[in-house]
């Protein structure tokens, strides 16, 4: 299953994969391009019906991909016909032979579809710099759209990985009214990945409905406390890409007058598409190159929920805090760095500091019953819990990441031969 040499599948992988239902107006295709991968499926198109509406939220590299800068020129529009993603090739720093790469590909989708070519989508992940081919890719566009089916996911997930280790899947459902709706999404990564809105990509579907503008909102706000909140390897891609597509075609009574994205009838739609985007940036986590260790890193006290995520997002992003939950050392020595580094209002003699159940540090100093054997069986385990409390206001933030191990070092110089 997995793309690059290391064959093994993440321990930390969920034991049961999700089985997504079919959402109306929503088939997916599969196909063969051959433009890095020899012997698998490597490009997937998402179809949706006319009149689907679209959101989109991507990442803030200066130096990102042709295919997400297309995305971003045409998500304003709050339209979305189809998304089409190959793997293996991120088509970043082409040049402009990178922006007529996509635009070839997504006017083929569109011909096909006979749709205007600002209603499709696309994405590319993989190497950076190499030329993409996409005749390769065109080749394959008709017969994957004709082959797509409602209830493909699953190969549509397995399509876009790259280094994953395993295909990323969630669904929900909730009720906006009285009106059931569902929600389906998948995703990939597990390298590159300090997503900043690895190479990151997700694709979530539903069909509620919901206006193009609305939906959009309520997507910014849900990337920001999942994906937005996640570390492997403190890297942002030059591709991070979410997109959100709701065809409208939910059964039961219209829903045609949401104009906010207050609508309390929206409240458990929310709760769940949270709950959604959560689960698959855990998934991406679980899946980090190499990673033998699922960390949560919680901040209070800080001057802000920002700077509670800055100094977080510091501890996730550390390698020395990482190299030591990789290696089971309970230095919190590193933790203190690591909040000290961050550049946000830490009050030094209030710091204080939990490994698990465990309170390590207080009134700037160890704590006086702290036990490194407990804190160290903790650190055994493959589910690790840092606390921090800054001791300057009410500001908190929750970050996720990984361990550092070795084999990320093999994966990632293995990872163009």
């Amino acid at each position: 299953m997995k793309s690059s040499k290391n064959n093994s599948i993440s321990p930390l992988a969920p034991e049961i994969l999700s089985e997504l239902p079919a959402i109306a107006g929503v088939r997916l295709g599969v196909g063969c391009s051959g433009t890095k991968y020899k012997d698998r499926n490597d490009v997937m198109i998402a179809v949706c019906d006319a009149s689907t509406a679209v959101a989109g939220v991507f990442t803030t590299s200066k130096t990102a991909s042709a295919s997400v800068d297309w995305c971003r020129a045409q998500v304003s529009d709050g339209k979305g016909r189809a998304v089409v993603v190959n793997a293996g090739n991120a088509n970043a720093f082409t040049g402009q032979q990178g922006i007529v790469g996509v635009e070839t590909v997504v006017g083929k989708v569109a011909d096909v579809l006979e749709c205007p070519s600002t209603e499709i989508f696309a994405s590319s992940t993989g190497v950076i710099g190499e030329p993409l081919d996409a005749d390769a890719i065109v080749k394959v566009i008709k017969d994957t759209i004709a082959n797509a089916t409602p209830d493909n996911w699953l190969e549509a997930a397995r399509a876009i990985m790259t280094t994953d280790t395993f295909p990323k899947l969630a669904t929900a459902t909730a009720f906006i009214g009285d009106l059931p709706v569902l929600i389906n999404g998948f995703a990939k990564g597990s390298g590159m990945i300090a997503p900043d809105m690895a190479t990151m990509l997700g694709y979530i579907f539903t069909d509620a409905p919901i206006p193009g503008d609305i939906l959009q909102a309520l997507l910014y706000k849900s990337v920001e406390h999942s994906f937005n909140s996640i570390s492997v390897d403190s890297d942002t891609s030059t591709s991070d890409t979410v997109l959100m597509f709701a065809t409208g075609q939910a059964h039961g009574t219209g829903l045609s007058d949401i104009q906010s994205e207050e609508d309390p009838r929206l409240d458990q739609f929310k709760e769940q598409l949270d709950a959604l985007t959560l689960d698959l940036a855990h998934q991406i986590v679980r899946d980090g190159e190499g990673a033998t260790k699922f960390v949560t890193i919680c901040v209070n006290g800080a001057e802000s929920d920002r700077a509670a995520k800055v100094i977080a997002k510091s501890i996730a992003d550390s390698p020395l805090v990482k190299t030591a939950i990789a290696g089971e050392d309970p230095n919190w020595g590193r933790i203190v760095m690591a909040v000290g580094k961050s550049g946000q209002a830490a009050d030094r003699d209030s710091l204080i500091i939990w490994i698990g159940d465990t309170q390590v540090t207080e009134k700037g100093y160890v704590h006086p019953d702290y036990d490194e054997q407990v804190t160290q069986g903790h650190m055994k385990g493959d589910e690790i819990m840092i606390k921090v409390d800054v001791g300057i206001a009410k500001g908190s933030a929750t970050v996720w990441t990984c361990d550092l191990t070795h084999a990320y070092i093999d994966i990632n110089a293995d990872y163009r031969s």
